[in-house]
This record gives structure tokens, sequence and C-alpha cells, in this order.
């Protein structure tokens, strides 16, 4: 939320500032203002501490960062389903090598892979 500002807006924030609560009482507001995010920090871990608490042992690997739901989707697709042993089996860049070259028995050497006449689909110059 507050992640993408700039120096122009802190700047801009900053004359503000000064402009409404002048050079005197600013420092005494930037303490008021970082006691109450303090305040509400402590307030929110222990809220989270209290919600693990209370849901047991069943939960100790719960994360409050799961309950967004992209976060929720991306894990419950990777860990549940075995996406990743699906992505890695699909290596196309290996199954390409495969099809295009073959191994010479007799020498040892690459060469490009051949199909029977039978099963080569015909050349259309119309359809190209």
């Amino acid at each position: 939320m507050f992640n993408d500002g700039g120096i122009l807006q802190l700047a801009t924030i900053m004359v503000l500032a000064i402009l409404i609560f002048g050079p005197d009482k600013l420092p005494k507001v930037i303490q008021d203002v970082s006691g109450v995010i303090r305040m509400i920090r402590s307030l929110a871990n222990s809220a989270k501490q209290d919600v693990r608490s209370e849901l047991g042992l069943e939960f100790k690997d719960f994360e409050f960062e799961d309950l967004n739901p992209k976060t929720f989707i991306r894990k419950q697709l990777t860990e549940n389903t075995g996406l990743k042993e699906i992505r890695s089996s699909f290596d196309l860049h290996k199954e390409l090598n495969d099809t295009t070259t073959t191994v010479n028995s007799k020498k040892g050497e690459w060469a490009p892979a051949t199909m029977p006449a039978a099963t080569r689909t015909p050349f259309d110059a119309d359809a190209t």
C-alpha cells in the first residue's frame, strides 16, 4: 500500500507537515505518530499470537499471509497437486532434441532422425 512512494511524495509530505504543524511542534507530532504505529503493531502481533494459541497444535504452521487469495491459490496448486512434478515432466527442449536427433550406433555420432515415408504428411503447396 505504501511501498510505491518515491522521494517526491516524501518531500511533499514533509513540506506539508512543516506548514501544518510548524517546525517547533513537528518533532512531538512525529514521536506521537511513531508511538501510535508501534502500539498498533504490538496489538496486531498479540492478536496473531492469541489466534495461533486458540487454534491449537493442528494449525502450528498457520500463516496469516496464506489468507491472501493469491497466496492461498498458489500454495494449494504447487503443494497439493504436485504441479512442480508435472511442470518438470514437460521438458520441451529435451523432447525436441530426442525427436530431431538420434545416435548413429555404428559411429557414435549424432545424426538427424528420419521418419519412414509412410508416416510423413504429404506436402500440399496450396495449404501453405
